[in-house]
């Protein structure tokens, strides 16, 4: 069957009684888990949702996320996720955009959710622990799984929207097959994985690289509704966690946690990091640290998260994004769409399994960003005589000081190198003469003494004259989005960044 859902209940047929979904003391069996799907895709056909509506859901990483997700695409809807950091004013604009039926809030968000349901004038649900038992239990059950068409929508996710109003990459049921089956084979989980979701389930890296992966593996899911890493670490030891799934601030995070020492982690065999580039320092110092594998991954929302990948039985390349997995194609190109040379930097673009049905009601946009059948992925990357492919950067975050191009990660990399640096971001700053100049807000770690001048020399003495920073400053903390992915376009330029060197 092509509806997902049958993916869920598949496994609660096979293994009713195995633990699927867990939050502390928590647990809920595959059988639970299916029977409380089937109980809330009731719940949403007594209040007028059908087949092929849309049903938005924003809720922290709590058992009622699969509950929801889960129940609405076993009524043959389409799930709409949302980041629970919504306001009023956005949970509006995407359940608009979306032309969602019903939503289901948190109950801690009814303010955003509530206001933002009615201003968009759709019924909004909201799910709060023993309440929503109760509506659950007073529900029929629809125990069938309607069928879809492998083409037919399945999830809606909003990307960032770094430019203009988020547009709605749809993904279909084929795609989340797809993504879910090759995720499960490049990590061999099974049943007896454990794995831990700290990632936002609304992300697409959360929803399948964890949710979806791990119910295709019929393993078990250990919910972290916030990442915090002293939480984290414990929730491994307790639960014998085997694989940890990340961004890259994330792994920087539970590396420099202090006495993360006295935390039993010889459980986690396997971690994978995306979202962005990890640097090596970080790599190598978590697998030291933790005897655990780091391999990285790339992917976006309009691929279902996923692309590439540094497959455990190859060699692994610090920094590279991997090969193509699945039946993922990639080509790099020039402005003028040609194949650029082995090593050269060019535009990546993808087509395969994983790869969107298009944005949502903008039929001009997937015209452009799907355009000769490839996604247009925005990243500049380059790839090796191997076949490895690697991330220069984002086209977007391409700084062209003078006439050069500067990849703000290469910076970057030196920069994390450093001792006394924590987090680092670099970014082109407008300047009258060269057009753009190179700066960096960098945190540094407690107690460090390092000036912004010592940085700046130390980079100097590292890279090409044109790529060093000569505006540096230092911040308390950087903005992150909510898989702690740093937000370049939030950060602000003092207006004396520290002078020029």
């Amino acid at each position: 069957m092509a509806n997902f859902a049958a993916q869920l209940a598949a496994a609660a047929a096979e293994q009713p009684e195995h633990p699927a979904v867990k939050l502390d003391e928590i647990v809920l069996s595959y059988g639970a888990l299916d029977h409380a799907a089937a109980r809330l895709a009731g719940l949403l056909s007594e209040r007028g949702v059908g087949h092929g509506d849309r049903v938005g859901v924003q809720l922290p990483n709590v058992p009622y996320f699969p509950i929801a997700y889960f129940g609405a695409l076993r009524l043959g809807a389409t799930v709409v996720p949302m980041n629970p950091l919504l306001r009023a004013r956005e949970v509006a604009q995407q359940l608009r955009d979306s032309g969602c039926r019903l939503m289901l809030g948190w109950h801690q968000l009814a303010e955003s959710a509530g206001d933002g349901a009615r201003q968009a004038g759709v019924d909004c649900v909201l799910v709060a622990p023993g309440e929503f038992e109760r509506e659950l239990g007073a529900s029929p059950r629809h125990d069938e799984v309607l069928e879809r068409a492998e083409e037919d929508p399945a999830v809606i996710i909003y990307t960032s929207g770094t430019t203009g109003a988020p547009k709605g990459a749809t993904l279909t049921h084929a795609n989340l097959l797809a993504g879910a089956r090759v995720a499960r084979e490049l990590v061999a989980a099974g049943p007896d994985d454990v794995a831990l979701a700290a990632l936002p389930l609304f992300h697409v890296f959360g929803m399948n690289s964890i949710m979806n992966c791990a119910v295709h593996a019929r393993a078990l899911i250990t919910l972290v509704p916030r990442f915090e890493p002293s939480r984290v670490l414990e929730v491994i030891e307790r639960d014998r966690v085997t694989t940890f799934a990340g961004v890259p601030t994330m792994y920087a995070a539970l590396l420099r946690c202090p006495g993360r020492e006295r935390f039993d982690t010889s459980s986690l065999n396997l971690c994978v990091s995306g979202g962005a580039p990890l640097p090596a320092e970080v790599l190598h110092g978590f697998d030291q640290a933790f005897g655990a594998k780091v391999l990285e991954g790339y992917g976006l929302s309009e691929s279902t998260g996923m692309g590439t990948f540094n497959t455990p039985d190859r060699e692994r390349k610090p920094g590279s994004i991997g090969i193509p997995v699945g039946d993922t194609e990639l080509r790099i190109v020039d402005e003028q769409d040609h194949e650029v040379r082995v090593g050269e930097p060019g535009e990546l673009l993808m087509r395969g399994s994983f790869v969107m049905r298009g944005y949502w009601r903008r039929d001009e946009e997937t015209a452009e960003v799907l355009r000769g059948g490839w996604l247009r992925t925005g990243d500049i990357a380059r790839v090796d005589e191997d076949g490895y492919y690697w991330i220069v950067d984002r086209k977007k975050d391409l700084i062209i000081r003078g006439g050069y191009n500067v990849y703000p990660r290469e910076v970057e990399e030196v920069l994390y190198e450093h001792p006394d640096v924590l987090e680092a971001a670099v970014l082109g700053v407008r300047d009258e003469t060269l057009g753009e100049e190179v700066g960096a807000a960098v945190v540094l770690r407690a107690g460090a003494r390092t000036t912004v001048e010592q940085l700046r020399e130390y980079v100097k003495q590292r890279v090409a004259a044109y790529k060093y920073p000569r505006l540096i400053w230092t911040v308390a903390e950087l903005p992150k989005g909510a898989t702690g992915k740093i937000l370049k376009r939030q950060i602000k330029v003092p207006r004396a960044a520290a002078g020029r060197g």
